[in-house]
Order: structure tokens, then C-alpha cells, then sequence
């Protein structure tokens, strides 16, 4: 795992800012503070847990100001803080939960306790590996997690066994699972190797170990497991147990993403996904434009170690 730094860095200015001193329903308020999922704050105002200025609220729906009244849960007060984006490159051998009895490694001890109670979005099983989007935004997460919004994933697998084309147009139809029909938005062959293949796949609504149950129900173990992508952003060349704050530019572009409608969105194939990850620029740098790589032909020299004509 990364040392941690002895001292907080800088916080991270990555954050869009909303709309000060309105009204906003209270689900969405405790979700956006990074109390849980928007649907876990609806459970917790019908059980009674939260407060609006000392009263007990139950009712769904009601909408308050956060900068104006106290909100607490549970007896505890709220403290609504900068929201934080972050991407991080899972390891095998992590886990997704914040609270885990067997004690093992979490994605949340892959970055410092000062950036505060953060959570990922959506989750990677454990023998999985890659892009993970880490937050303290509930009602981002739950736009991008649940799979009623088709929020695209993009996986590399390394699977046992040479599968065919009616494999593949059988994963594309769907099988039917106890949870319901899962099926791959799209999956294809990269290249084979002996008695193993590297496959890429597409999903779009995440359920628990599907790329695993999906190929294991067709008769091809998954060996090898690795996330590419998530919505509108790519890991790139981020390390192993590495993170890095999303810019400004990505947290917009990941709003406007998961509030699009999805039959809107540009297919994978057909998407510029950010990929800000460049080694040389530490992490957060752009692709250089093909159009100004070279300087034109008239200030170039005509051959090799000859200097241009002035």
C-alpha cells in the first residue's frame, strides 16, 4: 500500500459547487453529505433515526436548507464537507466495504483518514483489480452505482478456454440468474493465448460477481479481472493501490454523464473517455494532438542533421 504522508496535503480542488441556501429534499441532503446511499437516508427517516432542528422527521420528501437548519442522525450533527472525488486503482486482495469483521484491507486505507469518511462507488469483488471511483457525494454515487441508469463499465478479462461467437452471442442475450437476467452490453475477443483469452466487456448495471457468473454459466472460468473503465473516465497508467483526485474538468463531465439520459449516450466505441493519466505529466496530463506534434514542413530541415534554410 502508499506511505502516507506525515501532514494533509492541500485539499483537492475538484469539487463543482451546487447552489447555496436552497431547498433540497432531506434524502437527497444526507446522501449528498456521504451519509449513505440516497435509498439507505430514505430508510433512515422512516425509522426515525434523523432530526431537523431537534424535531424527529419521518415523512419522505420534505425539503430543508442545509447552510440554515440542523440536520442529525442518529443524535449526531452533520457536518456537510467539500465533496471529493477521487480515482483509485484496486489491487486484488482489497475490499469495497468501509467496515470489514475479517479485517481485511480496504480501498478507504489506500488514501489518508484526513480526506474524511469517503466511500466507493459501486464495488470490485475482491479478486478483482482496477478503476474504482472513491467519493463523499451519496447522490453521485447513487446515479452512477444503481443499475436502473445504465452507467457503462469496461472490463479486461483473461478467462480460461477459447470461447466461440455463439458463446459470445448467448452472454450479449442474457442469462437468467436468482436476482434476474444479467446479460454483457457487449463482449469480444482481443486475442488468445494458448489455452486462455484476453476479452473485453461491457456491462451496464453491475451486479454482484457478474462477469465471473456470467462466463462460469457458459462453461469458461474468469482468471484474471480488471476494471478499464467507469462511465466517461479510463484508469490509464495509474498504479497499483494509487489514487489521484479527479480535476475539475472530469467531476462536470461525470455530472453531466450519469444526469444524461442513457439511451442518449455515445456507445463505448464511440466515446472520448478522459484519460488524463500521463506518467510524464505526473498523473494529470492531456494527449498531445496529433495536428501540432510536429512543427510544418517549411521550418524543418530537408534531411538529417541539416539545419533549415533562413
Amino acid at each position: 500500500m502508499p506511505r502516507r504522508s506525515p501532514t494533509p496535503p492541500p485539499e483537492p480542488d475538484n469539487d463543482v459547487p451546487d447552489d447555496e441556501g436552497s431547498f433540497e429534499r432531506l434524502q437527497k441532503i444526507l446522501a449528498s453529505a456521504g451519509i449513505a446511499s440516497r435509498r439507505a437516508c430514505e430508510d433512515y427517516i422512516r425509522d426515525g433515526r434523523v432530526t431537523v432542528d431537534g424535531k424527529t422527521v419521518t415523512e419522505l420528501g420534505i425539503k430543508i436548507d442545509s447552510q440554515a437548519q440542523k440536520v442529525c442522525v442518529d443524535g449526531e450533527r452533520i457536518k456537510f464537507q467539500k465533496k471529493q472525488y477521487y480515482i483509485v486503482n484496486k489491487p486484488v486482495g482489497v475490499v469495497c466495504t468501509n467496515a470489514d469483521p475479517q479485517g481485511r484491507p480496504r480501498i478507504i486505507d489506500l488514501l489518508p483518514p484526513w480526506y474524511g469518511r469517503l466511500f466507493s462507488v459501486g464495488r470490485l469483488d475482491e479478486s478483482s483489480e482496477g478503476l474504482l471511483l472513491v467519493t463523499n457525494d451519496g447522490e453521485l454515487a447513487h446515479a452512477l452505482a444503481h443499475p436502473k441508469f445504465q452507467v457503462e463499465r469496461v472490463y479486461r478479462c483473461i478467462i480460461a478456454g477459447i470461447p466461440s461467437d455463439e458463446t459470445f452471442h448467448q452472454l450479449r442475450q442474457g442469462l437468467h440468474f436468482t436476482e434476474g437476467k444479467f446479460r454483457m452490453r457487449d463482449v469480444r475477443r482481443v486475442k488468445s493465448n494458448g489455452k486462455s483469452t484476453l476479452v473485453e466487456v461491457i456491462l451496464t448495471e453491475g451486479q454482484n460477481r457478474e462477469v465471473r457468473r456470467l462466463f462460469s454459466r457458459v462453461g469458461h472460468k474468469v482468471l484474471k479481472l480488471r476494471r478499464t473503465a467507469f462511465g466517461p473516465i479510463k484508469l490509464g497508467e495509474l498504479d497499483p493501490a494509487a489514487y489521484r483526485p479527479l480535476t475539475t474538468a472530469e467531476v462536470r463531465v461525470l455530472k453531466q454523464y450519469a444526469a444524461s439520459e442513457p439511451s442518449g449516450r455515445p456507445s463505448w466505441q464511440q466515446r472520448d473517455v478522459s484519460n488524463p493519466n500521463r506518467k510524464r505529466l505526473k498523473g494529470v496530463g492531456r494527449p498531445r494532438s496529433k495536428s501540432g506534434s510536429r512543427a510544418p514542413s517549411a521550418n524543418r530541415g530537408g534531411s538529417r542533421g541539416k539545419k533549415p534554410r533562413r
